[in-house]
Parts: C-alpha cells; structure tokens; sequence
C-alpha cells in the first residue's frame, strides 16, 4: 500500500541523493520550498536495499534552505527519512564496468533516441530522450549536451522542457537565421511531436540558445486526422523550391509537406504506400541531398523498431530524387540498411553543419532487449558520430558511413604489427599494454589467392570470451558471432544466432574497428559496410587471433590505437 510521507530537510550539500534499485516499486517524490511551491517532481524507484546507484538532484541553488521532501511510496517512514542522503561530490555513483569510455551516455539513467541536433557558433548540440530519474523508459524527458567536438559531451544540469513535460517526442531545430517565422532572427525552432492523445504536431522557438523554449501559441500546427497518426517531424531548407519541407512519419508512409513561413504547412505526397519492408513502422525520417558524381542524388532515412535484417530495430533507406514536392526511390524491390549490425537505430543527422557535411549519430541499442542489458547506472549509448556520402557496391548506388575525423584525436598508445603474407593463422597476445576497453584496430590486407574461401578476424580474452568476424568470400557475406562475446543470458535474442551483412568481394579489404567497453563498431572499406554490436565482456579483450580458410592474403597495413577522451 502507498504512502504519503511529509518531512523537511536542511539542505547542506549541493546534491540531494536518492538510492535507486529497478527492481523496486515506483514512488513519487515532490521536493517543495518553504512556501509549498513545487521545485521539482518525478517519479523513481526508491529502495532501502543496496541501491544500483543514487538518483542525484542539484540542490546548489537550495543551500542553507530547508526544503520539504513529499514522497508517496510503500517504504515505511523511518526507512525513507533514513536513506535520503546529501554529498557535495558530483559524481556519487559507483562506477559501471560496462560506461563507455569515448561514446556519448547519459550520467545516470535511461537514453534513447537523439533528437533536435543542430550546430551553432561553434557548437554541437544534442537532445536526447532521457530519464534522470531511473534506468527504465519512464519519465521521458528532453536532456541538452554540447560539444565543440561531437566527442567530449558536457550535459546542462537542467532539463529542456519543449512543450509540457513527458508530452513531447522526437523534434527537430532548425536556425531560422532571417526571421522567417517572426520570433526573431536566428531564433532556434523546434518542430516535435506532442504525446497528448492525439498525436499532433507542435512548434516552440528559444532566443538563448536552446537553453529554454516557448511554445508557439497556435499550436498544434499539425493536428491528427482519422486516416493518418503524425509523428517524428523533420525540417529542412529546400533550396530549389524556395521553401521549407517537413517529413513526417505517418504510419506506416512518410508524408511530405512544405512552408513558407515554417507556421502554415501544406501537404504534398506519400512516400512507402506498398513498399515498406519492415514488420511495424517507420519513423524519425531524415531526408538530405549528397554529391555523386558530378550529379546530386536524394537520400530518405527511415529507422525502424522492428523488421531489421537481423532482427529488430534498424536503419532503413532509399536513394533517389526529389522535386521539392515528391520522392521517387530508384529502387523499391531491394531493402538497403544503412548498418546491418543488430544495435543501430533512431539515426538523426545534424543541422548546419559546417562545409555542408552530412554526420549524424544514432542510438547504440536494440528495442528487443534494450530495457534487460547489464549496465546499471547508465542504460544505452550514442554510436559514435559518422559522415555519410554515397558511393557503389558495383550492382547500385549505396550510402557509406564513416567515423568523423575528431576520433583520430583522442589515439593515445599505439602497437604495430608486422606486415607479412598469411596463409593459415596468427596469434597476438596482448596487443595493448595497459588496455582499458577502448580502442580502434585498423586492418588491411589484400586478397592475393583467388582461392581464399574466408578470412577470420576474432578478439579474445583470458576468461574464454570471443567476438568473431569472418569475411565469407565465397558467398559475399560478412558474418559476427557474439554468442561467447561475454554476458549474454540477459536475452535469447542477444546472441540467438549469426550477424549478417551483404559482403562485395573485392581484392582489398580496409578493415576498421572501434571497441569501447561494451560495443564493436566495424567500417569495411571506408563503410560500404557497417556493423554496430553491443559487447558485455567480463574483462577487455586483449588477444587476436587472424586465420585464412584456403589461399592465402598480404597483411599491408596492422595497428591498434587505444582510445581515451577527457
């Protein structure tokens, strides 16, 4: 039975510490000023057990106040009043064994997709679905990190609230840079959905850097109708057109509109009526131009929690050509994904970027085990920022992703291997002297026996544990096996069977891998492919093994680089 317990408490410490365990019921705590007001409320899962972490509230502005704590719970009073705590350490929590070292993550807490990414001034900016008050998707709310880098994230303490809280999802900004909407010029606007049943469509715009938004007061400037659910806006200037466009999800299509003054939208077509391969639907649709050639073509990004070639959730995509009304796909029988590993998804690209790059970032997870992963005081990670542009598979056009160049900068250490000609097999123990988890392992070799049948590629370490690659040359396909790869009795989906990808066989291979704690991120050939996977290793993996099936190839280039960030 719940209770509602009431009492005060002298702030002396900067933080208030609230001990959390997933495995508890949920309480809802109040924090109130002397006059009654409400500073803060949200909903946690409070224990008088070994806590998994603290829930930590900045209380810096409270000092020397006495505030009151209003918590409705099943903990009976002496137990609450008893595990409330205070510190001035800004990072009370336990380490986790799992925290990325160079990959964005929350500070504690739940994360999920990226959205509302836009640069300014110097800035990366980054909001992400987040709940600060447990590792559960539960008290989603829109958190700001910034970074000068798109490596080293610094997180506002305080939560961005666009719309009423735990109403909002995905958004996109923009930079109205001449005042086209009259709320200022170079006013940030974001366009996001509203959670209120129905779903609709909002704007809010913020004069101080993204710091704080005002709701626009004629939302919604989309509303719901009986044939369609809006979702996901996405907006973007249309040069040719002169106008601005939204792409939309509206389940299971995307729907195109465009505005003249980023208020009053007009519908203009439907994309996916037919063809769509996933098993639910799309959403957070991304469309861009890139360079080919001495031409231009379109790109449309669709992201999916289900229908995935190895399961699940995924990034989906259609190159082709767009008018500033309509998207015609050059192809529509084949499914082409941006990464085939089985944890990439939610994928957003940045607005005005410099030099007109096209990066983006997405979330480093799967819906079909995220909320079970090992982790405790943070639950899912960013994949590291990438640069998109297309290139060929020698059958059609497809898009490449490839690490941004920032990474190079945070190299530290770095072992070289000998060049040679491999027939059969090598073995390298310990291939960093102080490894910690992190690190980029750049491989290149040339296939110089048509006989070659498969090359393997396998991390290892003293517990046992294995992440194996083989390039399947016979029947063009990439495969990993991350069934041994560490912990993975969390779910049967994790490591039921191989990880494939389409493979082109070609006479070199470019082969580069990014570890760090609990993920592998692997570009083949500046990545024509892509695979991200999670890893939850028991100790880093610091052996190698490199074996040839048949034939035989020339290792011409061997190195791995540890990673660290400040």
């Amino acid at each position: 039975m719940k209770h509602t317990h009431r009492f005060q408490v002298s702030v002396t410490d900067k933080y208030l510490l609230f001990p959390y365990h997933d495995k508890s019921d949920e309480s809802q705590i109040s924090i109130l000023d002397n006059k009654g007001n409400v500073i803060r409320q949200f909903h946690t899962r409070i224990t008088d057990k070994p806590p998994l972490y603290y829930i930590k509230f900045d209380s810096a502005e409270l000092l020397h106040t006495t505030v009151v704590l209003s918590i409705v719970t099943d903990l009976p009073l002496n137990s609450v009043t008893d595990i409330i705590k205070q510190s001035s350490d800004p990072h009370p929590t336990t380490l986790d064994d799992f925290r990325p070292v160079y990959h964005f993550t929350a500070p504690t807490g739940w994360l999920s997709s990226p959205n509302g990414l836009f640069y300014k001034k110097g800035n990366y900016h980054l909001y992400y679905q987040h709940n600060a008050y447990g590792n559960k998707y539960e008290n989603i709310i829109s958190t700001h990190a910034v970074s000068d880098n798109m490596i080293d994230w610094h997180t506002k303490n305080t939560p961005t609230h666009i719309g009423n809280i735990n109403e909002t999802h995905n958004k996109s900004i923009v930079i109205d840079k001449e005042n086209i909407a009259g709320f200022g010029k170079n006013a940030i606007l974001a366009f996001y959905t509203s959670c209120m049943s129905p779903y609709s469509i909002h704007l809010a715009y913020s004069s101080n850097k993204g710091k704080t938004f005002t709701s626009y007061i004629n939302n919604p400037i989309l509303a719901y109708n009986t044939d369609q659910e809006i979702n996901d806006p996405k907006v973007f200037w249309h040069d040719a057109s002169k106008s601005w466009i939204m792409v939309i999800s509206t389940s299971p299509t995307i729907s195109i509109y465009n505005s003249s003054n980023l208020k009053d939208w007009n519908k203009l077509s439907d994309f996916g009526v037919g063809i769509s391969s996933n098993k639910g639907t799309w959403h957070s649709p991304d469309l861009f131009e890139l360079p080919y050639g001495k031409t231009t073509k379109w790109v449309l990004l669709l992201n999916t929690k289900t229908g995935a070639p190895n399961g699940g959730s995924g990034t989906q995509y259609f190159i082709g050509e767009f008018d500033g009304k309509t998207f015609t796909a050059d192809n529509t029988s084949t499914a082409l994904w941006l990464d085939y590993g089985k944890d990439h998804t939610s994928s957003m690209i940045w607005h005005n970027t410099p030099k007109d790059k096209v990066t983006y970032i997405a979330w480093m997870s799967n819906w079909e085990y995220t909320k079970n992963l090992p982790s405790k005081a943070f639950k899912n990670a960013m994949t590291i920022p990438r640069n998109l542009e297309l290139g060929t598979n020698g059958e059609q056009i497809v898009l490449k992703s490839y690490p941004v160049k920032e990474l190079k900068k945070i190299r530290e250490e770095v072992s070289e291997f000998q060049t040679q000609l491999l027939d059969k097999s090598l073995n390298i123990q310990y291939f960093l002297d102080d490894n910690q988890g992190a690190y980029e392992i750049i491989l290149e070799f040339d296939i110089v026996d048509t006989k070659t049948q498969r090359v393997k590629f396998s991390l290892l370490n003293t517990e046992g544990e294995r992440l194996q690659y083989t390039l399947d040359l016979t029947k063009g396909l990439l495969l990993v096996d991350r069934s041994e790869s560490g912990d993975c009795s969390f779910s049967k989906r994790f490591s039921k069977k191989l990880i494939t990808a389409p493979l082109q066989v070609e006479k070199k291979y470019k082969f580069k891998l990014y570890v760090d704690k609990c993920s592998a991120e692997l570009f083949l050939n500046k990545g024509k492919t892509v695979m991200t996977n999670l890893i939850f290793p028991s100790e880093p993996y610091n052996s190698l093994q490199l074996s040839v099936e048949e034939g035989r190839i020339d290792i011409t280039k061997f190195r791995v680089h540890s990673l660290h960030n400040s």
